[in-house]
């Protein structure tokens, strides 16, 4: 089994997405076995849309607080690294990828909720290939379907969340 990874989040994201836990795994489980046990009770549960929808919407609240659980358990809580010119796990990138300029944040998507920013992840190709580089390197990574896409570091700034 794979090592768990671990996720660097600002205090603020970390609140945010522990409030949210906190809020499915309590009142909304409660809410939702309520709505099941109503729908239950209306008869046949082969042809209830009301139960069928219930019980869905109960497993991805499982799965979203499994995710959260998993998350906040391997997360790293703490203050946006100050940019260096060396890219990081928190910074915002700007680079030339495949002659487009772009800019993004390299980090979990769950750090930049209500943000603007595009989102990779350091784990996904393009944070792979660009992990540690700095301003004014070169490289390339393999995109999913085999082309090499080239990528130039133009900056590196703090994450001001």
């Amino acid at each position: 089994m794979a090592e768990p990874t671990q996720t660097w989040l600002t205090q603020e994201a970390y609140d945010r997405l522990k409030g949210e836990l906190d809020a499915l795994s309590g009142a909304g489980r409660k809410e939702i076995a309520a709505r099941i046990e109503a729908a239950r009770e209306e008869g046949d549960l082969k042809e209830n849309g009301g139960y069928h929808a219930a019980k869905d919407e109960q497993g991805k609240m499982e799965a979203r607080i499994r995710d959260l659980e998993e998350l906040l358990k391997h997360a790293v809580v703490g203050e946006a690294p100050q940019a260096s010119g060396v890219v990081e796990v928190g910074t915002i990138v700007t680079a030339e990828v495949f002659g487009d300029e772009e800019r993004f944040l390299l980090g979990s998507r769950e750090l930049a909720d209500g943000s603007d920013l595009d989102v990779y992840s350091s784990e996904s190709p393009l944070g792979v290939a660009i992990l540690g580089l700095g301003v004014g390197d070169e490289t390339s990574y393999a995109a999913p379907n085999g082309n090499q896409i080239s990528v130039k570091i133009l900056a590196v700034d703090t994450y001001a969340g």
